[in-house]
């Protein structure tokens, strides 16, 4: 009979690949990305001034910042359904989740905060 620790640990280890496998393919299509935003903030083409620049980078940070948090939110609540009921466990599990939707909160105010006031120079 397969015990119950076996299932967790075969599920983690899937949910596991599959956020690698996730990963991985945004890695893969990070260049297009990167050069769509680029497009968007310059669609001539001539080489972007500097606060378009750091304006990129800044939110390419914080939307890979805001995809861990995702992640970390999808993981808390996979620890919060393999718990059984265990204290311990769901408190980690309920805080990684608060964690996580702060992370998410944080990120989406830094890009608001960012993106004002770079365009109050433009």
């Amino acid at each position: 009979m397969i015990s119950i620790s076996t299932i967790k640990k075969s599920i983690y280890g899937a949910t596991t690949a599959a956020t690698f496998i996730g990963v991985k393919a945004l890695a893969e299509s990070a260049p297009e990305t990167a050069q769509n935003a680029v497009n968007a903030i310059n669609p001539t083409g001539t080489v972007p001034v500097l606060q378009d620049q750091i304006k990129l980078i800044i939110n390419v940070l914080i939307a890979l910042i805001a995809v861990a948090a995702v992640v970390m939110l999808i993981i808390g609540g996979f620890r919060y359904v393999f718990s059984q009921g265990e204290e311990k466990a769901t408190k980690g599990a309920k805080d990684t989740i608060l964690y996580a939707i702060i992370g998410i909160v944080v990120s989406i105010l830094a890009f608001s905060i960012v993106n004002y006031v770079i365009d109050i120079f433009n």
